[in-house]
């Protein structure tokens, strides 16, 4: 039955969380695996992160200055692009750009280790397989993806300063200060850091675990991929959903 399978799911993503968790002791060789991995989903997806932060803040500034430019408030657009980014768009899309780019790469190596039965031979020399594969990944995200979210409004809001200034001709000056008043330190910049943090563990622990219990075939790395890019993006919007609800009241 559906509702039993998904039950079952559940309860297995439950107890695989606190065994990434208990496995998660920082030794040398935790650290060192850390670092590796940090380098792999966080410094590769920089490319993509600075493409598509510049491209979103350019978009935002256009259909912002045509919608506020009618009730006569263009001048507001950096306050729309500020609130815009740290509040939905930056940790939202950024974690979305993650899970295709390194959620999927999670996914497929784990899978793929399961099928080789390197996970087996893992277990069979006394190495824990989820401190050695998997707590390593959880936290390069974690660590990862609030970086990544920073690098996204950096872009964003430099293409849209370029835009405004530059191209639209509003006043350099007056779209810092009203990007200033608007954005709140405690509850705009610092929230949106949290909710990324969230998503960087939520992406790294569903592409994990769909990845570690894969079918040992390379069909079911394969179907793995695909389930983990498609679960992990719907629990980052219903996560959104839910911390947007309670962190900006």
């Amino acid at each position: 039955m559906p509702f039993v399978a998904a039950t079952r799911s559940l309860g297995g993503v439950g107890l695989f969380s606190l065994s990434v968790l208990r496995a998660s002791k920082p030794t040398a060789d935790f650290l060192s695996e850390l670092v590796r991995e940090i380098y792999k989903i966080g410094a590769r997806s920089l490319p993509i992160i600075a493409v598509g932060g510049a491209f979103v803040g350019l978009s935002v500034t256009l259909l912002g200055y045509r919608a506020l430019d009618t009730y006569g408030a263009s001048n507001q657009i950096s306050a729309l692009v500020g609130l815009g980014l740290y509040r939905e768009l930056a940790p939202v899309l950024t974690a979305l750009l993650f899970i295709g780019r390194a959620g999927s790469s999670i996914a497929a190596e784990l899978g793929l280790m399961r099928a080789t039965d390197q996970i087996t031979a893992l277990g069979l020399m006394a190495i824990d397989p989820v401190a050695k594969a998997v707590a390593p990944r959880f936290w390069a995200a974690i660590v990862c993806v609030p970086l990544l979210t920073a690098f996204f409004c950096t872009f964003a809001i430099c293409a849209s300063w370029f835009e405004a200034t530059r191209v639209i001709g509003l006043d350099g000056g007056a779209f810092w200060q009203v990007m200033k008043d608007a954005v709140d330190f405690d509850k705009d910049f610092v929230f949106a850091f949290v909710k990324a943090a969230v998503f960087g563990g939520t992406a790294a622990l569903v592409a994990a675990y769909v990845g570690f219990h894969a079918e040992p075939t390379i069909e079911g790395t394969s179907v793995a991929t695909t389930r983990a890019v498609v679960n992990a993006s719907l629990l980052v919007l219903m996560f959104n959903f839910v911390l947007s609800a309670f962190l900006f009241r």
